[in-house]
């Protein structure tokens, strides 16, 4: 799911970076997809669609006052020639106030450091901050010297699967991987919960084997 259809990607570790002084031995390297790591999260899927459902309701506010605006000013156009000049004024100033106070509603929404972004920091921020904790754990204890983000903007040209630490992250922090030996830590076979299973493969639903006759 993609947080407000356009919050794509919520988490980005682009590098962690654990420089040993002490050893002899060549510097290890490996990478994790977050993006991947996210999506068999349920708390992030849960905390995602309280994001979407928070966004629609304050874009549907926001748009009722605008609704209510615009009827103001219709009736406005219509009637302004009946107008004293006074009448007029005191018109144009209700629009004009109306107008501010729902630019401000959405500013106070969907700014900077709004309600949205207040939201997203309280319900993601701790699973982010989970993640990353699980990698720099994993770096320490297996001498990692560098793990790289394959969903961030770091371009990556060739990514070899069996450096892909995406599963074993998610297995660290207590989350069964939807597929549990994917080969480039993004593809699923469904969605992944503690304890969860993973569904069968076509064709495998036979427990013989055998496929179905046709």
């Amino acid at each position: 799911m993609k947080s407000v259809n356009s919050l794509k990607g919520i988490i980005t570790i682009a590098v962690v970076a654990i420089l040993s002084l002490n050893t002899a031995h060549a510097q290890k390297y490996c990478y994790v997809n977050s993006e991947y790591i996210l999506e068999n999260i349920p708390d992030y899927k849960t905390a995602q669609q309280t994001l979407d459902n928070l966004s629609l309701t304050w874009q549907k506010e926001i748009e009722d006052k605008y609704a209510i605006i615009d009827k103001l000013y219709k009736a406005y156009q219509a009637e302004q020639v009946l107008l004293t000049e006074e009448m007029k004024k005191r018109r144009q100033d209700e629009i004009t106030a109306k107008e501010k106070d729902v630019k401000d509603l959405q500013k106070q929404r969907f700014g900077y450091d709004g309600d949205l972004f207040k939201k997203k920091q309280e319900l993601v921020k701790p699973i982010q901050d989970k993640i990353f904790n699980a990698v720099k754990k994993m770096a320490t204890d297996q001498s990692y010297a560098v793990v790289f983000d394959k969903s961030s903007d770091l371009i990556m040209l060739y990514t070899n699967p069996k450096y892909d630490k995406s599963n074993d992250i998610l297995l660290s922090m207590g989350y069964k991987p939807a597929t549990p030996a994917t080969k480039d830590g993004n593809k699923k076979a469904g969605t992944a919960t503690p304890g969860g299973t993973t569904p069968p493969e076509p064709g495998k639903e036979n427990p013989d084997g055998d496929q179905p006759k046709k």
